[in-house]
């Protein structure tokens, strides 16, 4: 088995071989979004680079299954800024693009703002050592994202419909030869919002989520990504997954996906 989610194609610069992590918990040769969502965040940070900058909010569009093939990865800066500057990231297999994200990335405030301690976000949750190890993902494939990160329930779990309190951590690089950055540990945590907090039966619902949206107010902190999480499904079929971020210095952002809603 790989030791990263994916491995840069020596022959191919921008191009990155899928290995059996990024594997989905339902099709053998589809990935899960979390790792995609990551490679994104992964090159967004790379595009013209700039000292004093942070990525704020990255928003993920997923255009269709993401399948385990080579992926080539493609990113620029659309709208160029002395304090605020727009980059466009694609991944795309030989027909066409599979998914695609926008970026927001900041200047930060030097010297940093004075602002009073009441405006600050506050907050923690019990901490990944306090948590319990959960019952197994409910997947029928035997390696994949399932296996390569480490999930701990605060409250619910994969088997309890319904909110939960769940710390994530991957256990290998999303690129080979690199350390994971904070927002690709994000990226990769947040897109697990509808599954842990899922309130409709597995087995006889989908809800598949066509995008992901990450707002990150400071940069994130550690391996280990917080999700305090709910779905909300409406019978109409249109549902939505919200996760409030933490890390163990306590919180950090927002994510949002947008489930397609019906039945298996």
């Amino acid at each position: 088995m790989s030791d990263a989610f994916y491995l840069p194609d020596p022959d191919q610069p921008g191009r990155f071989l899928s290995t059996e992590l990024t594997r989905g918990p339902w099709s053998p040769d589809a990935q899960h979004a979390g790792p995609p969502s990551a490679l994104l965040g992964h090159v967004i940070e790379r595009c013209e680079p700039r000292p004093g900058f942070q990525v704020g909010r990255v928003a993920v569009e997923i255009l269709g299954p993401v399948p385990l093939e080579p992926l080539t990865a493609e990113a620029r800066v659309v709208r160029p800024g002395r304090s605020v500057e727009l980059i466009e990231a694609t991944l795309s297999t030989e027909r066409g693009p599979v998914m695609r994200a926008n970026a927001w990335r900041f200047k930060l405030s030097e010297p940093e703002l004075s602002l009073p301690e009441r405006f600050l976000p506050t907050g923690t949750r019990p901490g990944p050592e306090h948590a319990d190890v959960p019952a197994p993902f409910p997947s029928t494939q035997p390696v994949g994202f399932h296996t390569a990160i480490e999930y701990r329930f605060v409250s619910g779990s994969f088997t309890e419909p319904g909110p939960a309190v769940c710390w994530i951590r991957i256990k290998y690089p999303i690129v080979a030869g690199t350390d994971p950055s904070p927002l690709e540990r994000t990226l990769a945590a947040a897109d697990s919002g509808n599954g842990v907090s899922a309130v409709m039966d597995w087995s006889k619902y989908l809800f598949i989520n066509t995008d992901l949206t990450v707002t990150l107010h400071r940069r994130p902190a550690g391996e280990w990504v917080c999700l305090d999480a709910v779905t909300y499904p409406q019978p109409h079929g249109i549902g939505m997954a919200e996760s409030a971020l933490y890390d163990e210095k306590g919180p950090l952002g927002r994510s949002t996906q947008t489930l397609f809603l019906g039945n298996r």
